[in-house]
């Protein structure tokens, strides 16, 4: 074991690995919670049942793709990464795609197994350095912040700190109701653990926030702490069903831009992630990611396990960043991390009743790391300003991660060509710019 991940040689030890691999596990498994309810639409009342997943089956979901896919990470590339289901595109899944496209979860599912078994194809081939090359890193930094304004604003609605208004179409909710408040107490308790550099700050901001509501009887007090796992079935397979009953419904735009936007922010989340952790761990060769088709092609496998399981993308998580700081070097971090999650399987009885009042400062928290990709956009450009901030400010306005890119996509060839830049576009982002041309006109 020491040997194949290499111990001696990256200067650690069991010891070191283990703390590094729960420091991880603790820094992400608010995912356990998070998740359920984004994909079930929690938060959205009077909805018919068949558009919410199942929470337990999804809590399942989420339990079982993070812990494949973080085994595979360890096993195969030998990072120190954990994967789960991405914050972000739960969102786009619940709120763009079953929400307001009106696409059946089942089929949303499907897409999310398209782009993981495209995304396994882009691995085993060159074709990951080209699409890297082709996309602009101006681009991929405005798609993080963007995604990271949209996941704020979801959790201030979430919390009902900021409400629908008939004037001005949203405003400042009612900060003196008990849910609202509970969000508020998460928030500031969260913040200040995060200033303070407390390693799983977040995860530990949910539990202190449960308490509190389970002592002002905001959260109901769980009869079991361990108890059997709940049931699969209501979402396993599901993928498929759209491919075997309906694959005419695969044949659309709107289906072809679902796989590509699942597709696109997975993959550059996926590669920023990488880069980032392996950074900070010292594994970087010659400013060159070793072992990176491995480590793409692990994210991608747990994509595709994730859909077959019953939950949107998988991807890596900058979290892991923690498990570093800790001390991990090695994939036998990530396996310390994935028993973790099997673990977790027993004790949904303490994270199913939790409300989107306790999840609501973990999603504002993310969207407050995801921002921070603002300072590298070249705002002095006016060529990347304009389709980096329509990217940006689109998202959360028009309630769509998927709207957001492709108004940044459509305007970037524009400002670029006309600014005689010409020959930095790459050939494959007019591909692009016809795609999400036909996504305005069938879609929208």
């Amino acid at each position: 074991m020491k040997k194949y991940f290499e111990f001696d040689k990256l200067g650690t030890n069991y010891r070191r690995e283990i703390i590094g691999g729960i420091t991880t596990f603790l820094a992400m498994a608010y995912i356990l919670a998070v998740n359920p309810i984004m994909l079930s639409l929690d938060v959205v009342p009077d909805l018919p049942d068949s558009m919410r997943m199942d929470k337990g089956a999804v809590f399942v979901a989420t339990a079982l793709a993070a812990a494949v896919g973080t085994l595979f990470m360890g096993l195969i590339a030998r990072y120190p990464i954990g994967l789960a289901p991405g914050m972000g595109l739960n969102a786009f899944f619940a709120f763009t795609v079953v929400l307001t496209y009106g696409i059946p979860w089942q089929t949303g599912l499907t897409g999310v197994l398209f782009s993981g078994l495209i995304f396994i194809v882009l691995s085993l081939t060159g074709l990951r350095e080209i699409i890297i090359n082709a996309i602009p890193a101006q681009l991929k930094f405005a798609v993080g912040a963007g995604i990271g304004l949209f996941i704020t604003f979801l959790g201030l609605q979430n919390a009902k700190i900021i409400v629908a208004d008939a004037n001005t179409l949203v405003g400042l909710g009612d900060l003196t109701v008990g849910p609202t408040l509970l969000t508020i107490f998460g928030l500031v308790v969260t913040i200040i653990m995060m200033a303070r550099k407390i390693k799983g700050a977040i995860f530990y901001g949910m539990i202190m926030t449960t308490v509190l509501g389970m002592a002002v009887s905001l959260i109901d007090i769980p009869h079991k702490v361990v108890d059997k796992i709940p049931s699969v079935a209501p979402t396993f397979g599901a993928a498929f069903d759209a491919i075997i009953n309906d694959p005419g419904s695969l044949m659309t735009t709107q289906f072809l831009v679902i796989v590509i936007t699942f597709l696109f922010v997975d993959f550059f989340d996926t590669a920023g992630t990488l880069v980032a952790v392996a950074t900070q761990a010292g594994l970087m060769k010659e400013d060159r990611l070793p072992r990176a088709g491995k480590a793409l092609l692990a994210d991608s496998l747990a994509t595709v396990t994730g859909a077959v399981m019953g939950t949107s993308t998988t991807t890596s998580y900058i979290e892991s960043t923690a498990g570093v700081a800790a001390g991990a070097k090695t994939g036998f971090a990530s396996i310390v991390t994935a028993l973790l999650f099997l673990l977790a399987l027993f004790f949904s009885p303490l994270l199913l009743v939790i409300t989107p009042a306790v999840t609501a400062p973990a999603l504002i928290i993310v969207g407050v790391l995801m921002v921070s990709t603002l300072g590298n956009i070249q705002w002095t450009r006016f060529e990347i300003a304009v389709p980096a901030f329509f990217t940006i400010i689109a998202m959360p306005l028009t309630y769509s991660i998927a709207t957001g890119i492709a108004i940044g996509f459509v305007f970037y060839p524009i400002t670029m060509l006309v600014s005689g830049r010409r020959k930095e576009i790459h050939p494959i982002m007019y591909g692009l710019f016809v795609i999400f041309i036909l996504y305005f006109i069938y879609i929208k």
